[in-house]
């Protein structure tokens, strides 16, 4: 029995010298051909280096469409640079005791670490990467390459490491990497966070000050003192651990540095105040992101799904836009100052009525609006609230607010997938008792209701057609589009029949509405906006391009939808508004429960334009609805956007025929014919009888027998959708003719 457990034994020790060598392999194979190419990229960097190189602190500006500065942006803080000798004794060792304690005796990397690493991304198939950077690694990851963690980035940053510490005594290291390192709020530096936070310079911080500050690096969003001081507590403790572990600090002096009082200094960042500023900033973050390995998501399995990617794009945010602020960057937008004079213009005069203070001394009533070029596919002006004394405030409405949409959702999720799938704008659909729905909802696709167009619904708004063509089509299908579109906030709690009507868990904002209404008007082709045309670094290298674009509806569809959209302009819920130009136009209102938000999206050819109008903290307003402030302050915009085009149609490659224009036409459609029988009920049916006969046409010409049974069974359900029931019996008795001469 003793020589069998030897035997066996020997047997998993060899096995486990070959699985170690098969994974050793595997390393190699891998991580070899990037580790010679990354080192050649980073002798070269690191040669042309100087001290210069690792001071950051640069300003970025940024300028609208015609060269005009918008902004310039710097840390907070001081600026003054610590050499080794001034910085303080107990910050070098706070660092060194929890960050990295082989500091004075590594060559830049801790190779027990890289080695854990390199075997857990190659037993977790390249999942797993994290880990193991020392202080050297950090300052190269601060300074030369992005923070996504990616095996790829990984290598290069032990590659750059090992350069750094070729060229740069350990002293000059550490010089660099407390001058680099991030304490929130826009500062770079112990120098800058020590008179930020506590009003003093870093050498006559305390040790438990110091502590406390060499805390907040670790994940400075989470620490952050600003917005929740008690956090970094538990980690200023452990720095003063780890400063005793390492004979840096007595047991007495951590004891006596915990039981001092923290005081922070109660200076707020200074802030941006107006509304294209705030939002260009926004754009240049959210791009900077994604060239840093920021994977944006829109989909979520669950709610506690999203919340962590809500977490983790916080912090990746917060990191990203400290860069922006001391990485010495030019950014040129496609704001347009005229255009944003105008849009604020219209905002503040439709809504001037009402003067009424929120407790932050904000106006109470408020509103935001989004306007985008659809050639470009870029934010040309943008309003996140109304002016008062003379300036704007921080929160931008216009793409931080994400509200209820109402009914202007409509057309993206329930009518243009509807339209997808074989319905027409003179397919009938069926407006039943929502509140009923709400009580059954399995029963929802059998219940009866007033019958109507597809055209007739979208044009006046009726919400129980959509509630229920939106459960025929599923929410899953229809919510998809929103999620194609990025739209941010699309929860797994938000799939359910009440997005038909606008209701989701957070909202949309109006620059979301915007972006997707001119997709339609870009025939369905999708490109995500922003207000960004050129972003330089510090080097004068151009980073930006164009957002790809991808086909999210089917291009006739989309024209299709618009025209039906022409219709709730003209004749429709926003038809008191009054459009009277030469320029085409069309739109949909939108209102949510008891009026809290008012809606209005709507496009020409050449712009599309989402206004929102409600309160902050919602509240029912009697007036309030979409067809009254918002359209009110899209009409007063629009109407000076298009002032010098004389006449403009929405450019279209298939035919549309309004069964307006072809029957009884000049008439109004209320008009009653025949006891509950009107014009446009006349017009609706022989729009779906003409529609019948051109696919009886397509039946003849046929010779697949396969095709002309699809042919016969659309024209069959088109019949069943025609109103008046002479004309419907005319039409079963044709296609059941026509069935039987199939047949034979």
């Amino acid at each position: 029995m003793l020589k069998f457990i030897k035997r066996l034994f020997k047997i998993l020790f060899l096995l486990g010298i070959i699985a170690t060598l098969v994974i050793a392999g595997a390393v190699i194979y891998k991580i070899y051909p990037m580790y010679e190419e990354y080192s050649q990229e980073a002798k070269k960097a690191i040669e042309d280096s100087n001290t210069n190189t690792f001071k950051r602190n640069l300003t970025s500006y940024f300028y609208d469409d015609e060269g005009n500065l918008l902004t310039e942006l710097s840390g907070n803080g001081s600026k003054i640079y610590l050499t080794f000798e001034e910085i303080p004794e107990n910050v070098i060792n706070a660092f060194i005791a929890v960050e990295d304690r082989t500091f004075w005796t590594h060559k830049g990397i801790d190779p027990k670490a890289i080695v854990r690493v390199s075997l857990e991304f190659v037993t977790s198939k390249g999942e797993t990467v994290h880990g193991a950077s020392t202080i050297t690694q950090q300052l190269v990851r601060n300074v030369f390459i992005s923070k996504e963690v990616t095996i790829e980035r990984k290598i290069k940053e032990i590659c750059y490491a090992l350069e750094v510490e070729k060229k740069y005594s350990k002293e000059e290291i550490m010089e660099f990497y407390v001058n680099n390192i991030y304490f929130a709020n826009n500062c770079y530096g112990i120098e800058a966070a020590a008179q930020f936070y506590f009003d003093k310079p870093a050498k006559e911080l305390s040790l438990n000050e110091t502590a406390y500050l060499c805390a907040i690096p670790n994940s400075p969003a989470y620490y952050d003192p600003l917005k929740n001081s008690s956090n970094a507590l538990p980690r200023r403790d452990k720095v003063l651990k780890d400063m005793q572990e390492c004979e840096f600090i007595t047991e007495t002096q951590r004891i006596q540095a915990l039981r001092e009082d923290l005081v922070l200094n109660e200076k707020k960042p200074v802030e941006i105040k107006d509304y294209e500023t705030t939002y260009a900033i926004d754009c240049a973050i959210r791009y900077l992101m994604k060239l840093d390995g920021f994977l944006f998501r829109y989909s979520f399995a669950t709610m506690e799904d999203y919340n962590f990617y809500i977490e983790t794009y916080n912090q990746a945010y917060e990191r990203i836009r400290a860069e922006l602020y001391i990485g010495g960057y030019v950014v040129t937008t496609t704001l347009n100052k005229e255009k944003q004079t105008l849009l604020q213009e219209s905002v503040d005069n439709a809504l001037a009525f009402d003067e009424e203070l929120a407790e932050n001394g904000q106006y109470a009533f408020q509103g935001a609006a989004t306007v985008i070029n659809n050639e470009t596919g870029k934010v040309e002006a943008i309003v996140g609230g109304r002016t008062q004394n003379s300036s704007t405030y921080t929160l931008n409405r216009a793409y931080q607010s994400y509200r209820q949409p109402g009914s202007s959702i409509k057309p993206l999720i329930v009518y243009l997938p509807a339209l997808e799938r074989g319905y027409t704008d003179r397919s009938t659909v069926t407006e039943i008792n929502v509140e009923k729905a709400k009580e059954e909802p399995e029963k929802v696709l059998e219940m009866y209701g007033t019958k109507m167009t597809l055209r007739s619904a979208v044009e006046n708004s009726k919400n129980g057609a959509a509630w229920r063509l939106f459960c025929e089509i599923t929410p899953e299908a229809g919510l998809n589009y929103l999620q194609e579109m990025s739209f941010a906030r699309i929860v797994p709690d938000d799939f359910y029949p009440a997005a038909s009507l606008g209701g989701f868990t957070y909202g949309v904002t109006t620059v979301e509405m915007a972006n997707a209404y001119s997709c339609m008007v870009n025939h369905g082709r999708f490109q995500q906006t922003d207000c960004i045309v050129s972003i330089l670094d510090k080097y004068g290298e151009e980073l930006y391009e164009p957002y790809e674009t991808r086909q999210v509806y089917v291009s006739e569809q989309t024209e299709l939808m618009i025209d039906i959209l022409k219709g709730v302009i003209t004749k429709g819920t926003a038809r008191k508004m009054g459009w009277k130009s030469t320029v085409e136009a069309a739109g949909k209102t939108g209102t949510t429960n008891n009026s809290k938000d008012g809606w209005f999206v709507g496009v020409t050819p050449d712009y599309s334009m989402a206004v929102w109008v409600g309160y902050d903290m919602p509240r029912e307003l009697s007036n309030l609805y979409g067809g009254s402030y918002p359209a009110q302050i899209w009409k007063d915009t629009m109407e000076m956007l298009v002032q010098d085009t004389e006449y403009e149609h929405f450019e279209t490659t298939t035919e549309i025929v309004n069964g307006d224009e072809k029957y009884y036409p000049g008439r109004d459609g209320s008009e009653v014919l025949s006891p509950g029988y009107t014009v446009q009920n006349y017009r609706d049916d022989h729009a779906l009888a003409d529609q019948i006969d051109a696919l009886i046409l397509k039946i003849a010409q046929e010779s697949d027998p396969g095709q002309r049974e699809a042919y016969y069974e659309q024209a069959k359900a088109l019949a069943e959708q025609i109103y008046g029931q002479t004309l419907k019996g005319a039409y079963r008795n044709k296609l059941a003719e026509l069935n039987g001469q199939l047949q034979q």
